[in-house]
């Protein structure tokens, strides 16, 4: 029967989405411009912020861009915030933009490395507990002299490539065939318990990865974006950054090393689930036709990118410029030096980054809102007039508790420019806003591991290709990261009224 134009209309809505998470989009729709009318900007901002991480939280229903956007939208419409204020936080975060657009690009032309590399780790580590302690210990070093969103990248390709190959030969299909790895329909019986398995063990190493990327970006001045923002308001080069840091940071990295070992050895909230034999059998046959089909031009080009990533790794830890003006620079000498010159092959590498980067401005918009109707200001007024022995604690914990439902970098932000005009006003001295500084950067960086929202590495996994394929929802991602949460948490919070 065809359709009406109502009807046509009503089911282009959000396209397969559930009709009850249609229904409840709607509603909020219709609900906010009465609120802000009723009850106040106030409250209805704090809704909007639920509402935001609702769509967050049901990724998997539908990509949070259109909901999220459609309420940002309205957000903007109704006068909760201007388009200013959108245009200004998404300036003021304008180098994560770039690093989103041009550094995960970059990693995409050093795939073939990066998958060659961590297959013969994979492949090599017999033991998931030592394997799990190397991801989450690689990903801290990396992160500490990288930044986070750039191995989350690197994160994804390699469990994206792992999963692709076994998928195929589950479908029944060889090596070197073509293939729709986000496909079940073609999973043989026989490979689907296997599969499930293989998902689980990629969840686990994944969600051990993305931890680790917290422990070492808190590191470092060059580990989160807000780093740099709060080692430029006090002052502090690389290496002073890091001694500052390093009474928090690093009895908080041993700690989560030591609940990543111990989340494998009891096998609970997600973890602990091995290899199947039968995929270890398929990759170890992936790696031997990859190895002898492999030319003098692959070897060349694994070269290259092998020599690229060393060029990388040194560009970024002396910040020899904006890491998305680095990661421009790696697809320019990875493409050049191995041939890819053709148009359409440059455009599949921003397929990943570039919905993503779409989503974060429209959470800038959240952000904008955030700022312009003060939903913060009562927190970080109540924290302010604290004490000076219990202020630094408090900071951790009140930048904490923000950057688990909103944006880590923009908590860090608020709180180290209130820190700097009281400093500046003589309301505090140097000494206690150095400590607030060590506060706000380490409860910023650390609790935040708690939700999708609170870090943009965590959320650039959850909207990721590879997060529906190993089923990794944000109630998932959430459950995962608990004990993580809080064991870092409360061992860094101990740290901070201990050492502070």
């Amino acid at each position: 029967m065809a359709q009406t134009m109502p009807q046509a209309l009503v089911a282009n809505f959000l396209g397969q989405a559930p009709q009850w998470y249609k229904k409840t989009i709607i509603a909020f729709l219709i609900l906010n411009p009465i609120l802000l009318y009723t009850v106040g900007p106030f409250i209805t901002g704090w809704l909007l912020i639920l509402e935001f991480i609702f769509t967050l939280a049901l990724a998997l229903k539908c990509y949070p861009l259109q909901p999220g956007g459609l309420l940002a939208i309205e957000a903007i419409a109704i006068g909760m915030a201007p388009p200013e204020a959108v245009y200004h936080e998404a300036h003021n975060n304008f180098e994560v933009l770039l690093l989103l657009i041009f550094m995960v690009a970059g990693i995409y032309f050093m795939k073939n490395l990066l998958l060659f590399v961590f297959t013969k780790i994979l492949l090599g580590v017999k033991s998931k507990k030592l394997l799990s302690l190397l991801f989450s210990l690689v990903a801290a070093v990396l992160s500490a002299f990288l930044d986070a969103l750039t191995v989350t990248a690197v994160l994804i390709s390699v469990g994206t490539g792992f999963y692709a190959v076994y998928h195929k030969v589950a479908s029944g299909k060889k090596l070197d065939n073509p293939h729709d790895h986000s496909d079940d329909g073609g999973v043989v019986e026989f490979h689907r318990a296997d599969l499930e398995q293989f998902r689980s063990f990629l969840r686990s190493l994944l969600m051990h990865g993305a931890v680790g990327t917290a422990l070492g970006g808190v590191c470092t001045l060059v580990g989160e974006p807000q780093n740099l923002l709060i080692a430029e308001k006090a002052g502090w080069d690389f290496l002073e950054f890091f001694l500052r840091m390093a009474p928090i940071t690093m009895p908080v990295l041993v700690a989560g090393l030591f609940t990543c070992l111990m989340l494998e050895i009891t096998k609970s909230f997600g973890y602990g689930a091995e290899l199947p034999k039968s995929v270890r059998d398929v990759l170890e046959e992936f790696a031997r036709q990859e190895d002898a089909k492999r030319t003098t031009r692959d070897n060349a080009a694994l070269v290259v990118q092998a020599l690229v990533a060393l060029f990388l790794v040194a560009a970024l830890a002396t910040h020899v410029a904006a890491v998305g003006i680095v990661g421009l620079s790696i697809i320019v000498l990875l493409t050049a030096f191995n041939g890819i010159i053709e148009e359409h092959q440059l455009g599949h590498a921003f397929e990943e980054a570039l919905p993503f980067t779409a989503l974060l401005v429209v959470f800038f918009a959240i952000v904008a809102v955030i700022e312009q109707q003060h939903l913060f200001s009562p927190i970080i007024n109540a924290v302010l007039e604290m004490d000076n022995d219990v202020r630094p604690t408090m900071f951790f914990v009140a930048n904490g508790l923000l950057s688990m439902i909103s944006d880590n970098v923009f908590v860090a932000t608020v709180y180290i420019n209130e820190a700097r005009a009281a400093f500046d006003a003589g309301t505090i001295t140097r000494a206690e806003f150095d400590t607030m500084a060590i506060a706000i950067n380490t409860g910023t960086n650390i609790p935040s591991v708690a939700t999708p929202n609170g870090q943009a590495a965590f959320l650039f996994l959850l909207t990721s290709a590879l997060a529906p394929l190993i089923r990794l929802s944000y109630g998932k991602m959430v459950v995962m990261a608990f004990p993580y949460t809080i064991i870092m948490g409360g061992v860094g919070l101990v740290a901070v009224y201990m050492v502070l």
